[in-house]
């Protein structure tokens, strides 16, 4: 794609950046097909290549963006399908996050947008606060008909019942002997949501030989305001993290950093591009997936497998962001579960951060069509390794959706996870696992 930048505008490095992405665009089209939201509206400027056109005129004219713009734009899912797909391989996650910091800084949103945002980045990242707004939203929950589109979308995904309480920072020590000392992002959102998945993944992680620390100042990713535009407040956000896990590093040392919330892990393993220092880079070259880590070590072998039938359901930010994808399979194979593939894997199922909530029509439209084809699986239990895809798929479906890591962690001797907890499940089959390979010694 030709671009048509000033010399001044060069100057910035954002621009310069973005116009080195933009002129890898040779509009194949290949993208399109792939993109969730082009799919659903057939509409061109809801394509990545769609896409990338306007925020190329945008960034080139400068000044405040059309509302037109701005609209496709907050369209975008971000689920990275399209790099997945593209021949050239446009780096479209640092366009897209481009053009939402600049639509931030440049264009006034109507009051109720600017407010609901405000709230989304203000509570989202601050776990006892939200646990405080979920109580608020039980309240709410009887009267949620006569609410807006996207507070009745919001009341819908607040749990049942409160999670355990929050981890504060504290090491966890390995079973048995230790083998490997390695830090956790215990997160944000998803601690108020579900806070068995990170109970789960320290279980399995002691139950490995890993030493777990949650250290003291680390926290919420940056991921979500970065999505929404918020560029400086996500940085500081991963700076608090980086500045944490070095400290950790240089004192104690660490193996790893462990995520088990592929969203945060696809924002974390890119900190080096977001703050460009030394730190930044060695903490996202040290985050791994909590799957990639004990596919690396090995499953260990389960005492009782129980063969249930799992459709896996692959997160964006973990198929095309982190391009973790065999590793969930064969550990849930591993453990003895049948693992089945879902029809259009590839797409998104709506969650996508906050979209669900700042676009819910186009949010359910996706859900919907995600919770179609897993039910056309016939599974026993979904499994999925992100808490906003858990919470996506669990209000269009009627059957249990559980992290992977409470999968991995029952099969090898942790308790019943609470999603299962008065399912009628049928006998499961015996079964003969195989312990899942370990890695190269080199991976630690």
């Amino acid at each position: 794609m030709r671009t048509n930048f000033t010399a001044a505008q060069l100057a910035d490095p954002a621009i310069a950046e973005a116009d080195q992405i933009l002129q890898t665009c040779v509009h194949y089209g290949f993208c399109t097909n792939a993109c969730p939201t082009y799919v659903l509206t057939r509409d061109e400027n809801d394509s990545p290549r769609g896409r990338i056109d306007l925020i190329r005129a945008m960034l080139e004219q400068g000044g405040t963006p059309a509302p037109k713009t701005v609209h496709h734009l907050d369209r975008c899912l971000s689920c990275l399908s399209c790099m997945t797909t593209c021949a050239v391989k446009v780096d479209y996650v640092h366009l897209i996050d481009r053009a939402r910091t600049y639509i931030e800084q440049h264009y006034r949103r109507p009051l109720a947008d600017r407010l609901m945002r405000a709230l989304l980045a203000f509570v989202l990242p601050r776990p006892r606060l939200f646990e405080t707004a979920m109580r608020a939203g039980w309240l709410a929950q009887p009267f949620s008909s006569m609410l807006p589109s996207r507070l009745r979308a919001m009341l819908s995904m607040i749990p049942a019942q409160a999670s355990p309480d929050i981890l504060a920072p504290r090491i966890y020590p390995a079973d048995a002997s230790r083998k490997k000392r390695v830090a956790l992002l215990a997160g944000c959102a998803q601690q108020a949501l579900n806070g068995n998945i990170n109970a789960a993944t320290i279980r399995l992680l002691q139950r490995h030989g890993c030493e777990v620390v949650i250290a003291e100042g680390s926290g919420c990713c940056g991921s979500l305001p970065l999505h929404m535009g918020r560029e400086d407040e996500a940085k500081r956000f991963a700076a608090a993290n980086v500045d944490a896990w070095s400290r950790e590093a240089r004192v104690h040392g660490l193996d790893a950093i462990i995520v088990n919330a592929s969203g945060c892990g696809t924002t974390m393993k890119d900190y080096g591009h977001l703050l460009h220092t030394d730190d930044a880079k060695t903490a996202s070259a040290l985050t791994r997936d909590i799957t990639e880590v004990l596919h690396d070590i090995g499953l260990i072998t389960p005492p009782n497998p129980r063969a249930y039938r799992v459709a896996y359901h692959d997160p964006c930010s973990m198929q095309h962001g982190q391009k973790v994808i065999d590793q969930p399979r064969a550990l849930l194979r591993a453990a003895g579960f049948q693992v089945v593939d879902v029809p259009e894997k590839h797409f998104c199922c709506g969650s996508a951060g906050t979209y669900n909530l700042l676009q819910p029509e186009m949010a359910e439209a996706l859900g919907q069509r995600k919770a179609a084809h897993i039910d056309s699986t016939t599974p026993n239990i979904v499994a999925t390794g992100n808490i906003g895809c858990m919470t996506q798929l669990s209000r269009y479906l009627g059957r249990p959706v559980v992290h992977t890591a409470e999968l991995l962690d029952w099969a090898t001797g942790g308790p019943l996870p609470p999603a299962l907890e008065g399912v009628p499940l049928p006998e499961p089959q015996a079964v003969q696992t195989q312990v899942a390979p370990a890695a190269d010694a080199g991976f630690w």
